[in-house]
């Protein structure tokens, strides 16, 4: 069984973003990047399904060449080899979903795992474009995976609380917070990472235009907090809430 995981660089969560000067997007400037949390979640998944007959682990990331850092801390991580697929411009969903579509044709992964959302764009697009262009079953936003006798039993979360699907394999499956704990990669298996196989392609190695379809306007940061003010009592309170239009 075979499992095809891919990942994506992103702004580390630790890290406040800032607006580039001239508001055309995020400044990545000397910044730490790192894996998308999401998609650490999934490599994660991967791993501990190697318990129930994952044979292969392949990860895949579309992006600079700098994407290799996180391909190489997945490795690291327990996947056995990689792809990385050059692309010096930013690639929409959209394209994205195109490339992964043609790499399953290739590899013929059994399942493919992914994080539900990127936190540098928060589209959660990707997966559910995947599927659609494989015409395969999807679980989203999943909090338990299992699998058995060809199928997965995802649970995932929902506004009322939960639900378990069953998927007949091959299936894609995105992640959420709540699936798993992932590990940190121990120095060993860093200084193994270094000799696995990682090959690189281009979109034109599988006949996906990546052009942008969308154009940026304006990246603005977050209008910051007023100060509050302070009441002398609860009456008070009251009245400034009635003229806010908050109490009646």
């Amino acid at each position: 069984m075979k499992v095809l995981v891919p990942v994506k660089r992103v702004l580390d969560y630790n890290v406040k973003p800032r607006v580039k000067a001239d508001g055309t997007g995020v400044d990545l400037a000397n910044v730490k990047m790192s894996m998308n949390p999401f998609d650490e979640i999934a490599v994660e998944e991967a791993i501990r399904l190697k318990d129930k007959g994952v044979t292969e682990i392949v990860v895949v990331s579309i992006g600079e060449q700098k994407s290799q850092e996180t391909l190489r801390t997945a490795l690291a991580m327990g996947a056995d080899r990689a792809i990385l697929v050059v692309s010096e411009t930013k690639v929409e969903p959209l394209g994205v979903a195109k490339i992964l579509a043609k790499i399953v044709e290739e590899e013929k992964p059994d399942l493919v795992i992914l994080g539900k959302q990127a936190i540098d764009d928060d589209n959660n697009q990707t997966g559910q474009m995947l599927a659609g262009l494989l015409n395969w079953g999807q679980g989203t936003f999943a909090s338990k995976v299992e699998i058995a006798d060809g199928s997965a039993n995802v649970t995932r979360e929902v506004d009322g609380g939960a639900e378990t699907d069953t998927l007949k394999l091959p299936a894609i499956i995105t992640t959420d917070l709540r699936l798993n704990e992932p590990r940190y990669a121990s120095l060993p298996n860093i200084m193994k990472a270094k000799s696995k196989p990682m090959a690189q392609k281009t979109p034109a190695d599988f006949g996906v235009d990546v052009t942008p379809r969308l154009t940026t306007l304006k990246v603005v940061e977050p209008a910051k907090r007023s100060a509050g003010i302070k009441v002398a009592d609860v009456d008070a309170l009251v009245g400034k809430l009635k003229e806010m239009g908050v109490a009646k």
